[in-house]
């Protein structure tokens, strides 16, 4: 089992709920000193956030081999709430070998559970990909909401 520190802020909220949703999480690496953000889907398990890669396509992997050290943040914003929950995760990532049954639960989470209906794009991953494992060191867990100043 990993051992993350969580640093909360005086409003929190249920992290394990949070990263059950389908958000966009944004994987920042580096590059010669050059920082790099890449929007990716993301999926939860054992502590760890997978991300599924091309690297034929996805230049994030090919850094990732270079300099393991990243970040991965993800917001679930709202402005006609004004809901605004965010987690900010501070770790490293491994480059790891394709498996399909992980990139499937990953997929369901966006695409829905009837692989008949996805794009094909989809439908067709494999040896040409990679998943991306980022083991996280601390993650910042803050409720950032607000009153909206829409419809007033």
């Amino acid at each position: 089992m990993l051992i993350i520190k969580v640093i909360r802020g005086n409003r929190s909220f249920d992290l394990d709920e949070f990263l059950k949703k389908p958000l966009f999480a944004h994987l920042a690496t580096s590059e010669n000193d050059v920082p790099k953000e890449s929007p990716v889907w993301f999926y939860w398990e054992d502590e760890c956030i997978w991300i599924i890669g091309t690297p034929s396509y996805d230049t994030f992997p090919g850094r990732i081999e270079k300099n393991p050290q990243c970040a991965i943040g993800i917001v679930d914003f709202d402005h006609e709430t004004g809901k605004v929950l965010h987690a900010g995760f501070r770790g490293h990532a491994t480059v790891e070998r394709f498996d399909a049954e992980l990139a499937k639960r990953l997929l369901r989470r966006y695409l829905g559970n009837d692989e008949k209906n996805w794009d094909q794009m989809f439908k067709d991953l494999g040896d040409s990909n990679i998943l991306v494992r980022f083991v996280p060191e601390t993650v910042v867990v803050r409720d950032q909401s607000f009153e909206p100043s829409f419809g007033k």
